[in-house]
């Protein structure tokens, strides 16, 4: 049995086993967080979408997508579902593996399951194991794959689709292997889309999106893969990580399943940025701090939150999304740093822009090694008048060992929704339906709008 026969035995005898209510319910939570960040990443670049419809003036279908009102063929509505899903950076996630893992996923079972009547149980179940695959491939690979400029929501979000899509729709085993290979030879995403005036980070999703429903229309059509895409020289592992000595993570790591690893968003910005944020919110409403009155801020966190995060010329909201001193700068000025901060009148604000200039961040070896155990912020702010303040943050706000109360949760769904132009009645009754349908149920997609 060679490495990917290996993995995906593995995979399988997770798939068969009895996963537990608490698992399932965390499903569903996952599936909300991506309908109200869809939601509002579909208003979020409304423009940009109208341009890039005319431009292409794709072929009607009976598909829908999230937030939109129009219905696509099935490849177009995969992509644009992932383009929106991943629009405002506000979708899950999990540190360890350096990886966005719903919005990539669901942006193909949703589509999907309007084609092929599935029950709730068993979309959510094809959601659990997709989750289970993208995060264990790239808990891998990280950090090297990330060192060496790969986005892992754009390489391992496609292998994830491939395994959740199969054992959604019943693909035998050579053909959810064949769906795998494919996923494997075709998975590409790199990071350089997070450079400064870059607007192309949802484009990975997107794009991985669409090569996972790919990959599982080749092997359906009897396109045989690689014996083993994820090991040998030329497999996934390493020329993903360029390290012949790479090894495959197991399923299931520490007890947990991978979808009860991943954080929720309370900021509209990039994860590593998180920490920075919530000390400068917690050092302003302590310390009633007033902006004009700091001399300078000094921000210690790990290095894969400075690198490529710590600029202060931000060129657009795509690039504040990605700068920890800008989000600093929110905290401490605004106490908050929701979707309405990053946009182009605070960026401009002269508050703001002065602020920034007294903004250090420093990569702190102590606080690396740490990483992604503890996602560690440390702000120090000294006043004009010598006073010095400090605030730290190991779990924030999110984090499965810090998460969103019941009713933060509920608020955050109802405040994206009305982003996205829709009412608290409309938000309430998606809420509703997503928590309480049962599990033998027949999945309805339009209850999502």
């Amino acid at each position: 049995m060679n490495l990917t026969d290996d993995f995906l035995k593995k995979i399988e005898d997770l798939f068969v086993r009895e996963i537990p209510d608490r698992v399932y319910q965390r499903a569903r939570i996952a599936l909300l967080d991506y309908l109200a960040v869809s939601v509002a990443g579909t208003a979020g670049q409304a423009d940009r979408l109208e341009k890039y419809l005319r431009e292409t003036d794709p072929e009607a279908g009976s598909i829908a997508v999230i937030g939109m009102k129009r219905k696509f063929v099935l490849k177009e509505a995969v992509f644009l579902s992932g383009l929106n899903a991943h629009a405002l950076d506000l979708d899950d996630g999990v540190n360890e593996g350096i990886i966005h893992l719903g919005s990539p996923l669901f942006s193909v079972l949703l589509p999907l399951a309007q084609r092929y009547p599935v029950t709730v149980e068993k979309f959510l179940k094809a959601a659990i194991i997709g989750y289970e695959t993208a995060f264990t491939i790239a808990r891998s690979i990280q950090p090297r794959h990330k060192e060496l400029g790969y986005h892992a929501t754009g390489t391992c979000g496609v292998l994830g689709i491939a395994l959740a899509v199969s054992y959604m729709l019943d693909f035998n085993a050579l053909e959810r292997k064949n769906a795998f290979a494919a996923a494997c030879v075709s998975a590409e995403a790199v990071l350089n889309v997070l450079d400064d005036g870059s607007e192309l980070k949802p484009y990975n999703v997107a794009k991985a999106s669409l090569l996972g429903l790919t990959a599982c229309q080749m092997a359906k059509a009897g396109f045989n893969g690689p014996p083993d895409p994820l090991g040998g020289e030329r497999g996934f592992l390493e020329m993903m990580t360029r390290d012949e000595k790479t090894v495959l993570s197991q399923p299931l790591s520490g007890g947990r399943y991978a979808i009860e690893k991943t954080y929720t968003k309370p900021f509209a910005a990039c994860r590593y940025c998180h920490p920075a944020i919530e000390a400068a919110i917690r050092v302003r409403k302590l310390h009633q701090i007033n902006p004009e009155e700091i001399d300078s801020v000094e921000l210690r966190t790990y290095f894969w939150a400075v690198n490529k995060h710590d600029h202060i010329d931000i060129q657009g909201a795509a690039s504040a999304k990605m700068s920890i001193p800008y989000g600093v700068a929110l905290g401490l000025i605004e106490g908050k740093a929701g979707l309405k901060e990053y946009n182009e009148q605070h960026i401009a604000d002269p508050a703001v822009q002065h602020l920034l200039s007294k903004i250090t961040v420093i990569a702190d070896p102590e606080l690396t090694a740490v990483f992604p155990a503890k996602q560690v912020a440390i702000l120090n702010l000294l006043t004009k008048a010598g006073k010095k303040f400090s605030e730290r943050i190991d779990e924030p706000k999110g984090e499965p060992e810090n998460p969103l109360t019941e009713e933060e949760f509920k608020q955050r769904f109802i405040d994206l929704y009305a982003y996205g132009g829709c009412t608290e009645t409309t938000a309430l009754g998606v809420l509703d339906y997503i928590q309480t349908v049962a599990p033998e149920q027949e999945l309805k997609y339009e209850k999502f709008n």
